[in-house]
């Protein structure tokens, strides 16, 4: 198992698997890949279901989840859970019922593997957040202790500055000039 997670610059792997985009019977199940036509991805990974911090961020992704589409960008949530397991658990906790996003099952632990964010002792993913671009590159990882949940309004200030493609300075947000814009007005 690697230590290393993967990295800024690095492009994301390959999968297809299986992810639950509903709980309405007989279309709870899709298979996912990251064929995402040339838009940006956002992959948030959760330790486990049905526990305590994990439900707060989905829910949180989900109340942003518009915000995500309206930057042309795909949001997956993940964990090495099943599918049935996640289904299960958007069937019973309330916050998670009308996700609009699909919740991927990487119940073999090869893609958090291969990402580098699998838990040594208890082989679950880390809390982790990559940002990839439409080329399939790895323009931001962001990875949390597996007890402390992490700020979604970060990611979407993150994935606002990469469009840019400008210097952005600390603290920026869009509603701000970019580095790049201020030296071209001087």
């Amino acid at each position: 198992m690697s230590n290393r997670v993967l990295s800024i610059g690095n492009t994301f792997p390959q999968f297809k698997k299986k992810a639950v985009v509903s709980i309405e019977k007989g279309k709870e199940f899709v298979e996912l890949t990251n064929e995402t036509s040339g838009k940006w991805t956002v992959m948030f990974w959760w330790p486990k279901d049905f526990t305590f911090v994990c439900p707060t961020e989905i829910a949180e992704f989900n109340k942003k989840a518009s915000d995500f589409s309206d930057r042309d960008a795909v949001l997956i949530g993940a964990s090495t859970d099943s599918e049935f397991v996640h289904a299960a658990w958007r069937r019973d906790h309330n916050d998670l019922r009308d996700l609009k996003f699909p919740m991927l099952a990487d119940t073999s632990k090869s893609l958090a593997e291969e990402l580098g964010i699998l838990d040594a002792e208890e082989k679950i993913a880390y809390r982790a957040t990559f940002i990839i671009d439409p080329q399939g590159i790895v323009r931001w990882v962001s990875v949390y202790d597996l007890n402390v949940g992490r700020n979604v309004q970060e990611v979407l200030r993150v994935l606002d500055a990469l469009q840019t493609d400008e210097l952005c300075p600390c603290n920026w947000t869009n509603d701000q000039k970019t580095l790049t814009q201020e030296l071209n007005m001087n």
